[in-house]
């Protein structure tokens, strides 16, 4: 999908779903077309590429952790399968859809979709197990179900992890789904009381989300606290699980005991029973405002990455450039005066040695193969810097890559960056940053209201 096709799927969608936003697609083409110019985005490619639109749940964990059950009686659906033998080995995305029975779909369908947050994860999955991309139906499967609790939001279901037995591609997909998700649950089961034992996967886990720079949508769950009911020992437990965490670098987060109460254990003692019930209820009312909220943060998460992509461009990758270019452009010109010197040198040698130049035919003569010799050679070695700057950033910031070898034009190596192009650009960027933030203060007019007005009384003063 080009980008003006998906500039104007997207207003489609949010002229229903949030009209407030409507503004900010706007704001995203101009984003688009600064890193156009600057060489930092492919004219195929726009920023709204890179967020999901839709309000994105991702529920994660380990083997047998819940996430399954969870999702059902959220759903008050059995869309997925539950229990230790049968558990879905795949990535599941579930949305709204029609149809009055569940439609599952193939992995194919959110690969090929650009409204869908998996969209052309083939090609990032090839890059880090070559081949693995062609198999995406083996990761990815689509269901669509008929339930008010799904419709304008997206569930992301994962399979078990194990850090130990995950291929490159499920890592790269999990990391994909924190990045992208609007909350992220993380799911890990009680009835294992020695975390330590599973280093590696909570170390994936927890390393994945605590780097992240909105960490807090992060829940952190330990699941089936119904079976701590035995030896009485609930918070010896979540004390281990929580430690077990912040070894591994979880200093700040929020931490949530749940269990079913339908394939919860018989528990005898009436006041452990409903001490364990209280503490359920407590954070799984929690746990479902925040996922009942994720549309009000999804909005904000929208805004909020426009002015991260532009910031990110002013502050990083323009500095970058400047640097790289002026650095390009350097040794460019010291290489021309060196040429310039050696031919300059080659023609006085002659005439001095030999007699050649003496007249003005040859002098022009010999002046023009000069110029060309200087020139191709002057293209060369100018081709030669920028490939050579450009290679240092293909694998870490392929951006830059890019705009290095756009930007290494003759007439820049001649006469480098105008101070005026670099002000001029990063002037708009702030621009756009300070209409962002307009957008912040429209979003918080729908839901914040200090003096106690309504929105339309706010709207009329």
């Amino acid at each position: 999908m080009l980008p003006q096709e998906r500039y104007k799927k997207l207003k489609e969608y949010l002229s229903v779903e949030n009209p407030v936003l409507l503004d900010v697609i706007d704001k995203y083409k101009a984003l688009d077309e600064i890193a156009y110019k600057v060489g930092l985005l492919e004219d195929t490619k726009t920023y709204t590429e890179n967020i999901s639109w839709w309000p994105m749940i991702s529920i994660l964990g380990t083997f047998s952790a819940g996430k399954s059950t969870f999702i059902n009686e959220y759903l008050q659906e059995p869309i997925q399968q539950s229990g230790n033998q049968a558990v879905d080995d795949k990535f599941t995305v579930i949305c709204y859809g029609n149809s009055d029975e569940v439609v599952t779909l193939p992995g194919l369908a959110l690969d090929a979709d650009p409204r869908f947050p998996f969209y052309n994860i083939s090609e990032e999955v090839n890059k880090v197990d070559p081949g693995e991309g062609s198999r995406v139906n083996s990761y990815l499967q689509l269901k669509t179900l008929n339930s008010q609790k799904v419709k304008g939001k997206i569930l992301i279901d994962s399979p078990g992890f194990d850090a130990d037995s995950q291929r490159d591609a499920i890592l790269k997909i999990t990391s994909h789904i924190v990045e992208i998700s609007d909350l992220v649950l993380i799911f890990f089961d009680a009835r294992h009381p020695e975390p330590g034992a599973m280093r590696d996967t909570l170390k994936h886990l927890v390393g994945a989300t605590i780097k992240h720079r909105d960490a807090t949508k992060v829940l952190y769950i330990l699941n089936q606290i119904d079976t701590t009911a035995k030896q009485d020992n609930l918070e010896d437990v979540m004390g281990s699980w929580q430690r077990a965490l912040s070894q591994e670098g979880l200093v700040s987060g929020d931490f949530y005991g749940i269990y079913s109460e339908k394939s919860a254990e018989q528990i005898d003692d009436e006041a452990l029973k409903e001490r364990l019930k209280s503490k359920k209820d407590a954070d799984l009312a929690k746990i479902l405002d925040r996922m009942d909220k994720v549309s009000i943060e999804r909005a904000y998460r929208i805004v909020k990455a426009l002015d991260d992509f532009a910031k990110d461009i002013k502050e990083k990758q323009l500095p970058l450039l400047k640097d790289e270019l002026d650095s390009w452009r350097s040794k460019v010109l010291i290489s021309d005066m060196v040429i310039v010197s050696l031919l300059a040198g080659a023609g006085i040698f002659a005439h001095l040695n030999y007699g050649i130049g003496g007249d003005t035919n040859t002098l022009i003569g010999g002046g023009v193969g000069a110029f060309v010799l200087w020139l191709l050679a002057h293209n060369k070695l100018s081709s030669f810097f920028a490939k050579r700057a450009s290679k240092k950033y293909a694998s870490s910031n392929e951006e830059l890559s890019r705009a290095i070898l756009k930007n290494s034009t003759f007439m820049r190596s001649i006469f480098g960056i105008s101070k005026k192009w670099y002000s001029k650009t990063v002037s708009k960027i702030d621009i756009l940053i300070g209409e962002s933030k307009e957008t912040i203060q429209k979003l918080n007019d729908q839901y914040v209201s200090p003096s106690g007005a309504t929105s339309s009384e706010t709207n009329e003063g």
